[in-house]
């Protein structure tokens, strides 16, 4: 009895012992747990705390920016993947009216736009505003934006600029204008009053005659070249097809290139659905001015080149060359220049009216460098338009111009798509 009494005393004893050391780990594992949790506590009120400031930036951040689409003095608008309004600023409903929200793009240039017709650069409204629209996409979201900047007045300001700039250079050149009118009409009245002597015979006459003609022709070109270049800015809004262009040109030209035996070789890499906007005649004239120019100075057998394409900026690029003398480095300066010129029968006019042209289609002109190949070579790039089917709106088939001008600077003639 006693040994079997002490064996459970000592097994009751292990079995208090083991219960206390488990009681011990027990207690110790809890405070790592309380403290775990408290770790646990203090990270998620952290993280909260940072989700809340991060919250509150975000708010601050859209307050800020609707504060500043509502104080921007351009229209911005939002349209979703059906091209219906979105969202929408202040400017944006004072320049297109109401309503604007939930409603269709299309349905709104029905109402607000004059035409579907791009004029340069701008969409021209029913109230006479010219307004440049310019479309981005949202970037990963479904949707486009739009911005709506009114520029009548900037293209009031700026016709009277060139305007007075025009009126500034018409003046300087009305002295010089006078002394090269001067000579052939003196020598046209000479010649007139040749034919009146009664004892001239028939042979006298006739060369009088010629020589008066010519000199009164000449006059005739002095003064178009003038009007011409005194009406750079008229513009015209004239939806040209390039193809139809050159073919015209073609015709106007025969009968000069016959006479003084000479070829012009086209090579047009267009096709005819490439147009641009603007006066028809003034062009031709601006491609006559060059013809004339070349043929000048070239006195047998001029070969004359016309290149035309779309460049990788998407501009009209036209290249003309000559297989003339050239222009001296020294003079390369002042070929655009009002009454410079070289030649003794030259009005000096010629290429100042194709800058003038050029310039009044939101163009440009420039003389390349023809050191390597000999004879005048010049560039001009203008704007092109073709018709869109890739706008907002699900206007595929409305005929849509969309000027084409991929360039971001100034030089490149625009910034962005157009609409």
């Amino acid at each position: 009895m006693t040994r079997t009494s002490n064996d459970q005393t000592r097994q009751l004893q292990d079995a208090f012992m083991t219960f206390n050391q488990m009681s011990i780990q027990l207690e110790a594992s809890y405070r790592d747990l309380e403290q775990r949790v408290a770790e646990l506590n203090t990270e998620l009120s952290e993280a909260r705390s940072q989700r809340m400031q991060q919250l509150a930036e975000k708010e601050g951040l859209a307050d800020r920016l609707t504060t500043l689409l509502d104080t921007l003095p351009a229209g911005v608008v939002v349209l979703d993947n059906e091209n219906r309004v979105q969202e929408c600023n202040a400017a944006a409903m004072d320049l297109l009216g109401e309503p604007l929200l939930g409603e269709l793009w299309y349905s709104i240039k029905q109402r607000v736009f004059l035409t579907d017709k791009n004029d340069s650069h701008e969409i021209k409204f029913h109230d006479g505003r010219r307004i440049n629209i310019s479309s981005r996409p949202l970037g990963t979201q479904a949707g486009r934006i739009l911005l709506l900047q009114d520029v009548t007045e900037t293209r009031k300001l700026q016709e009277i600029v060139d305007r007075q700039q025009r009126l500034s250079s018409m003046g300087e050149m009305t002295a010089t204008l006078a002394h090269q009118i001067r000579t052939p009409l003196s020598a046209a009245l000479l010649y007139a009053s040749h034919l009146h002597r009664q004892k001239l015979d028939e042979r006298s006459r006739l060369r009088f005659s010629q020589r008066l003609l010519s000199g009164l022709h000449r006059l005739e070109g002095m003064v178009d070249d003038m009007l011409m270049f005194a009406r750079g800015n008229a513009v015209g809004d004239e939806l040209i097809v390039v193809t139809d262009l050159v073919d015209e040109l073609n015709q106007v030209l025969e009968s000069q290139l016959k006479q003084h035996h000479a070829s012009l070789r086209i090579d047009n890499r267009l096709d005819n659905g490439t147009n641009i906007i603007g006066n028809r005649q003034a062009l031709i004239s601006v491609l006559q001015n060059l013809v004339t120019n070349s043929l000048q100075f070239i006195k047998d057998a001029a070969q004359l080149d016309l290149s035309i394409r779309e460049n990788t900026d998407g501009l009209l690029e036209l290249i003309y060359r000559d297989n003339g003398p050239g222009i001296p480095v020294e003079m390369q300066d002042y070929v655009f220049e009002p009454f410079f010129t070289t030649h003794s029968e030259g009005t000096g006019l010629g290429l100042a009216v194709v800058r003038a042209v050029i310039e009044s289609h939101h163009g440009k002109v420039e003389l390349l460098s023809n050191d390597t190949v000999g004879g005048a070579c010049f560039r001009i790039l203008l704007p092109l338009a073709h018709l869109s089917d890739s706008l907002p709106g699900g206007c595929n088939d409305s005929n849509v111009l969309h000027l084409m001008n991929r360039s971001r600077s100034h030089n490149k003639l625009n910034a962005g798509e157009r609409l």
